[in-house]
């Protein structure tokens, strides 16, 4: 394919270019981006055959205990409409990301109109910002559970927590929304290369020939409110929480009380961790783009197929009512 030779949009014409005081400037948005993917290794298909296999656990895994909560009524509490929205964020921002990456990279359609790459990028990180989210109204739930359990009912409410998730929705949706808008400013008037494994918002806006310093501004502003401030917030209640572990007298009121938190700080750690270990990584020295990579599209790809797998083996209520499921279909079974 050859993608050197795409072909751009002008707005308005030559003559009505704007002019400064050294140079006229001509804004330029290109039909198609190119997204360049491996550099230079072999068999990198294969690669994308592993993302594939990977997106067809995800999809069993999140359906699966998406099912078990719709139809165990133990789990229609105010917890588990969280642990819900997490499957379903988790779903729907791999369906966002892997089946795209199939066909560009399997199926080698590795151009992308302007309007579907910005589409795909808002996709993405829209439901990428809603799993950081998720996790931090997780903890919320433990630090409540733990620090006020008489209360716990009266706080953690259903009505609570659909009005929490449809904030998250908000603010995701605005940030997102702003911060793939502003690269419509930009004029791209040489490579059309997105050195990435997709529509990624800092290899596309570094491409520009105008001044990015605002969409530079405004991914720090998203990066930090979105990410790094749901993680902070996390290691606080989690600080609380283990202030008040240490206040119970019972060694197993204890245990028991931690092994609640267990699944949700797995869930933390396999979805912050990467992803901070590669962004420090990026400012301390030179990651080579395969290397990026490699470790972002891991980061986006594999906590979502492990999270429902950590919630099924690491719930007793979500193990108990799986075999209350299975036993009741048996019976319904030999009934007919």
């Amino acid at each position: 394919m050859n993608h050197g030779n795409t072909t751009f949009q002008t707005t308005g014409d030559l003559s009505s270019t704007q002019s400064n005081s050294s140079a006229n400037v001509t804004f330029v948005r290109p039909a198609t981006f190119f997204i360049s993917g491996f550099s230079n290794i072999p068999h990198a298909k294969y690669y994308y055959v592993f993302l594939s296999l990977v997106y067809v656990v995800t999809v069993l895994g999140n359906s699966f205990i998406m099912y078990i909560i719709y139809l165990a009524r133990r789990l229609h509490t105010a917890k588990y409409i969280v642990v819900f929205h997490l499957a379903l964020s988790d779903l729907c921002g791999s369906s966002a990301l892997i089946p795209k990456l199939i066909d560009m990279f399997l199926l080698e359609h590795q151009e992308i109109s302007y309007e579907a790459c910005l589409t795909y990028m808002f996709f993405v990180y829209h439901f990428m910002n809603l799993q950081s989210l998720t996790l931090l109204v997780l903890s919320y739930d433990r630090l409540v559970a733990i620090c006020f359990p008489l209360r716990y009912h009266a706080i953690v409410t259903k009505t609570a927590m659909f009005l929490i998730i449809g904030v998250m929705w908000t603010l995701s949706v605005t940030f997102i929304a702003l911060l793939v808008s502003l690269i419509t400013r930009l004029s791209f008037c040489s490579s059309t290369v997105v050195n990435s494994y997709f529509c990624e918002h800092g290899p596309l806006y570094r491409l520009s020939c105008n001044d990015n310093v605002i969409n530079l501004i405004m991914a720090n502003i998203c990066f930090g409110l979105l990410v790094c401030m749901p993680l902070i917030l996390i290691i606080i209640s989690y600080f609380c929480i283990a202030l008040a572990l240490l206040k119970i007298a019972h060694g197993a009121e204890r245990n028991k009380a931690m092994k609640t938190c267990t699944s949700h700080l797995m869930l933390v750690a396999i979805s912050y961790v990467p992803l901070l270990g590669t962004n420090i990584a990026a400012l301390a020295t030179f990651i080579h783009p395969n290397a990026r990579i490699i470790n972002n599209s891991l980061t986006q790809t594999i906590p979502p197929m492990l999270n429902p797998i950590i919630y099924t083996l690491k719930s007793e209520e979500v193990m108990q009512s799986i075999k209350q499921l299975y036993k009741r279909s048996k019976v319904n079974i030999l009934q007919k």
